[in-house]
This record gives C-alpha cells, structure tokens and sequence, in this order.
C-alpha cells in the first residue's frame, strides 16, 4: 500500500526510525480497513517524494502495531502526527489535503 518513499515503522522499529531521526518524521497511522486511510494513501506517498531527502514520511498500521497507537493515544484514524526532535511537533485527525500534509513537514524543515 506504500509507495517507494514511503517507510514502514513497526513498534520495534519506531524508536530508531522516528525519535532518533535527525530529519523531521510524518507518520501516517492507518488500517488497510479504513475507508478514509485509503483515501490519502496517494497524498502520503506524494509528500514522500517531494520531501524525499529533507524529511521522513512513514506509516503505522494499527492493527499490527498497537503498541505505537497507544503510546500516542491514537483514537481515531487516520490520525497523522509530525516528530522532531523525538517529540510531537504537529497533528492532525482525519483526511487531509496532500498541501496540508506538506505544509506540516514543510514547518518544520524550514
């Protein structure tokens, strides 16, 4: 459901891959069930690319990886949180806009 630019963080691999990166980090928590998740889908993988190099852009399957969704209170999905630094820097709740998306990262890049 990725595309080439788009990662794949588990909840072993989400540590190493978003708190610790030196690079600001989109994470896109999602279902494959979630009628609103497929619709981003393209937008996710869109802002992959055109940040590719500047920022990592990434997904979270809930269903898989539980562990993550709790530990950032994910309620609803598609829920999208932007890190820096290890923390969260911005969220939003629903389907957005591939601009929107963009905009997150682009805050944060600079």
């Amino acid at each position: 459901m990725a595309g080439p630019n788009t990662l794949e963080f588990t909840d072993d691999s989400f540590d190493g891959d978003v708190l610790q990166s030196d690079v600001p980090v989109l994470v896109d928590f999602w279902a494959s069930w979630c009628g609103p998740c497929r619709m981003i889908a393209p937008h996710v993988d869109e802002v992959a690319t055109a940040f590719a190099g500047k920022a990592k852009v990434g997904k979270v399957d809930v269903d898989s990886n539980q562990g993550t969704a709790a530990r950032y209170q994910v309620r609803g999905i598609p829920t999208l949180l932007v890190f820096k630094g290890g923390e969260v820097v911005d969220q939003v709740v629903g389907a957005v806009s591939k601009e929107k998306l963009a905009e997150m990262l682009q805050t944060q890049i600079g």
